[in-house]
């Protein structure tokens, strides 16, 4: 981690005039670098430089800390996703239906490691209790980066072996964006298409409110098929935590 971050930061260029702004402002306030031995004036070099990084992490670094360059989408009925950024953090976190909401609103998952962040959710009373009745958990994974997108998903599909009722995907941008233009996190929505094909009448307004074992059980009844899911390759997967 520690080292994507060096490489990451390292290659970020502050703009010339930024750093030309920076300079001045060092020198101005440490009275162009004089006389910082004594403490009034080596306080005043410290709070300078603090200031003047402050700035320079303002020209690129604060910024690229906070582009989400990976998504994950966690869909049981409490519908959430969450934005990760380069360095493997929760920068954002959003419900996408009331349950969704709630849950996100009773737990601080920002700014962790995505791993301890689904952890957390899978842990929660709320999801808990879903599993406990058979309930049907949905995890995706898409991003801009696909090397860091598909390391993700390997290691929630290896995090998740062996639980039942709980399946993970790879997703592509193009529908993680249909979905949220639709007002859906991506597992909801990737089931409201499925359902759709087979019910033409079914509207987004029907499938924000429903769980996925409802959607599921739904589409099981009008194609007299049994749901096998996974990452498209037929695949099931389950949960380390419990």
């Amino acid at each position: 981690m520690n080292d994507r971050i060096r490489e990451a930061f390292d290659n970020v260029q502050a703009e010339e005039e930024l750093k030309e702004r920076t300079k001045k402002f060092l020198s101005d306030r440490t009275g162009h670098y004089q006389q910082i031995a004594s403490p009034r004036n080596f306080r005043k070099f410290a709070i300078a430089c603090a200031f003047g990084l402050c700035l320079l992490l303002g020209g690129g670094g604060y910024g690229l800390y906070f582009i989400p360059t990976s998504v994950i989408s966690m869909d049981i009925n409490p519908s959430v996703e969450l934005d990760i950024n380069r360095f493997d953090k929760v920068i954002a976190v959003k419900g996408y239906n009331e349950d969704g909401k709630e849950l996100v609103d009773s737990l601080s998952l920002k700014y962790m490691d995505y791993e301890d962040a689904v952890e957390q959710i899978m842990e929660s009373g709320t999801v808990e209790e879903c599993m406990s009745r058979d309930e049907i958990l949905s995890i995706a994974v898409t991003g801009q980066s696909e090397e860091q997108s598909s390391r993700i998903f390997a290691e929630l599909q290896s995090c998740t072996k062996g639980q039942k009722n709980t399946y993970c995907f790879l997703a592509n941008q193009e529908d993680v964006a249909a979905a949220h233009e639709a007002g859906l996190s991506y597992g909801k929505y990737r089931a409201f298409l499925q359902l759709q094909e087979l019910d033409p009448d079914v509207s987004v307004d029907e499938i924000q409110g429903k769980t996925m074992r409802e959607i599921r059980d739904r589409i099981e009844e009008l194609s007299g098929e049994t749901w096998g899911c996974g990452n498209g390759n037929g695949k099931r997967y389950g949960n380390r935590w419990k």
